[in-house]
């Protein structure tokens, strides 16, 4: 009994996993948009994804630099999200596949 618990505690924490990934990927890429099309950068909405974009997209700032910085800066953003979706689902499989497995007895 004690094993199916567990089995669907680890179930529910890879589900958090993989939607709190998903939540900042989607964000992440809300900004990418903005600033692909020039949004009001003094907007609540715009400087929210953008503190969510540097809390957790720095990583790739500055990748990629072409000559249009806009550009530039959607192609990181959106490399950043494809990242924090990529390993939010490879960290949600990996938590499914380490919950214990309830043995069957007859």
């Amino acid at each position: 009994m004690a094993s199916a618990g567990a089995t669907r505690l680890f179930t529910l924490l890879a589900t958090v996993v993989r939607v709190v990934a998903s939540v900042i990927g989607g964000l992440i890429v809300a900004h990418a948009v903005f600033v692909l099309f020039e949004a009001n950068p003094a907007n609540a909405l715009v400087e929210f994804t953008a503190s969510v974009r540097d809390t957790f997209g720095w990583f790739t700032e500055d990748l990629f630099q072409p000559s249009d910085p806009k550009i530039g800066e959607a192609i990181n953003d959106g490399l950043a999200a494809l990242i924090w979706v990529v390993v939010g689902s490879f960290v949600s499989k990996l938590i499914v596949r380490l919950a214990p497995t309830s043995s069957a007895r007859a």
